[in-house]
């Protein structure tokens, strides 16, 4: 059983590590031509926004353990950049939501195409119900195993 484990844990981090290598190497590749306009930690933010989808100033600043005057003004230097915007709540009109702009996906969802290609050589791959399976296996981390994670 510890050798599944072990087998299990290997092949996960290097799954993920090819994904992150991937990710920041299209990064780069888009920075070889002209200055990064986002620190490293402005492209932080970015990705826990993004993948937060509209939250609260809030709501990211309690994500990424911030304060939030840390959080407001990262998110103010964010918007002047133009990567960001506040989108007013249609439920309470008090709240704001961060939205991602069109420029930061441009720039900067380059994982997803990776990803697409990934997920279509799995499925020529796979059977149905090897599919079935592994789509159950990634809803159990998701929505179970890994709830600490608040996406």
């Amino acid at each position: 059983m510890e050798d599944r484990c072990a087998m299990l844990q290997l092949a996960f981090s290097r799954v993920y590590s090819k994904f992150k290598l991937h990710f920041y190497q299209k990064v780069f590749e888009k920075f070889q031509d002209r200055e990064a306009t986002l620190t490293t930690v402005e492209t932080f933010c970015m990705e826990i926004i993004n993948a937060m989808d509209e939250p609260t100033v809030n709501e990211f600043a309690r994500v990424a353990n911030l304060s939030s005057p840390n959080a407001a003004y990262k998110v103010g230097h964010l918007m002047k950049k133009g990567y960001l915007e506040k989108v007013q709540s249609k439920e309470d009109k008090r709240e704001y939501h961060l939205r991602v702009t069109q420029k930061y996906l441009n720039y900067y969802n380059i994982s997803s195409g990776y990803m697409n290609n990934v997920i279509r050589n799995l499925q020529d791959r796979l059977s149905t119900e090897e599919m079935e399976t592994m789509i159950r296996i990634l809803k159990m981390m998701d929505e179970e195993i890994m709830k600490e994670v608040p996406i």
